[in-house]
């Protein structure tokens, strides 16, 4: 079911929008994954087929393990010069704009489209498409390509799966529903290739990647009875393993799947700041915990950029743990 919120956009007022514009620029956040990516290339491989003109803008490299997406070779961190006055800038699974980092240019707010499925979206756009209970970016742009009548292509469904595979582990979070089933087999009738997604996201470790993660698993630390771990991974740590931030991405699920595990946190104390993944099993938010200290994201997924020590880090985000009920 479509849960378009109070002041949030209808689909058909997206759709018309949508129309409405001559070019688009998609936007995705820093440290982009599977669903900002992919939901971005999908709405603008379709806006292709229509005729009309599409750039994308992102800060960082697309990851390694994500450059098999149609249209990844052609982001970029700057835009072209001629652009139209009226171009609509198209934010794909983020919370709030400032997500999209410091490079972004200033852009009005007549100009923002927002599509996300985060519970904490600011409604920061013109438009605000954001649908909390879809379990990707992805799928929200899916319920819009219905809204405006374009096929979904082989690219367009790998792209949209790659979604819905990210967001969902690999089918194995909660959040894989009986309608996302239904969506995921819908992708793959029109030619999306699991076998492709499966081992690029979820298959193809480096060894670096690996080395790291063991030696994360290491020297991770347990409390609350067992109910918390979390580990710390710095500059030293990924120099000694030849790896880079890119590697640390799973390493907070396999920390949560430890047994009798509750919430799991990884601290990424490196390039300068030190970020924070948080993953649930399901009983403590993890959304409200991240929100307490500047971040967000969903109940058993979140994470946020913390300004301090490693020290303080660790110390704020348990005290944050602990009062949404660890």
């Amino acid at each position: 079911m479509i849960d378009e919120r109070a002041g949030a956009a209808t689909t058909e007022e997206v759709v018309a929008e949508l129309r409405r514009r001559s070019a688009f620029v998609m936007v995705s956040h820093v440290k982009p994954d599977g669903d900002t990516l992919g939901a971005g290339f999908g709405l603008g491989l379709a806006l292709k087929k229509i005729g009309k003109r599409v750039h994308y803008f992102q800060q960082d490299e697309v990851p390694r393990n994500l450059r098999f997406l149609r249209e990844a070779e052609f982001v970029s961190r700057s835009v072209p010069a001629d652009l139209p006055a009226d171009t609509l800038w198209v934010f794909c699974d983020m919370s709030d704009f400032s997500r999209a980092g410091e490079f972004l240019p200033p852009i009005s707010r007549e100009n923002m489209l927002d599509i996300d499925h985060h519970l904490g979206n600011s409604h920061f756009g013109k438009l605000n498409y954001v649908l909390p209970s879809e379990c990707s970016t992805g799928t929200c742009v899916m319920r819009l390509l219905r809204g405006l009548d374009i096929e979904i292509d082989r690219d367009i469904a790998t792209n949209l799966l790659a979604t819905i595979m990210t967001d969902t582990g690999g089918f194995m979070h909660s959040n894989t529903t009986p309608d996302v089933l239904r969506l995921s087999a819908e992708l793959m009738l029109a030619g999306a290739d699991k076998e492709l997604i499966t081992e690029q996201i979820f298959a193809n470790k480096r060894w670096p990647a690996m080395r790291l993660l063991g030696r994360a698993i290491d020297a991770a630390q347990v409390a609350h009875e067992g109910r918390y771990i979390w580990a710390c991974i710095d500059d030293e740590m990924l120099e000694r393993c030849g790896a880079d931030g890119e590697d640390t991405e799973e390493i907070v699920n396999h920390l949560r799947s430890i047994e009798h595990v509750e919430v799991a946190a990884l601290f990424k104390a490196f390039d300068g700041e030190v970020r924070v993944s948080l993953r649930s099993s399901g009983r403590v938010n993890v959304q409200s915990a991240a929100a307490r200290l500047g971040g967000g994201g969903h109940f058993r997924a979140s994470g946020l950029t913390f300004r301090g020590s490693v020290a303080d880090a660790l110390k704020a985000v348990d005290d944050a743990l602990v009062a949404e009920g660890l």
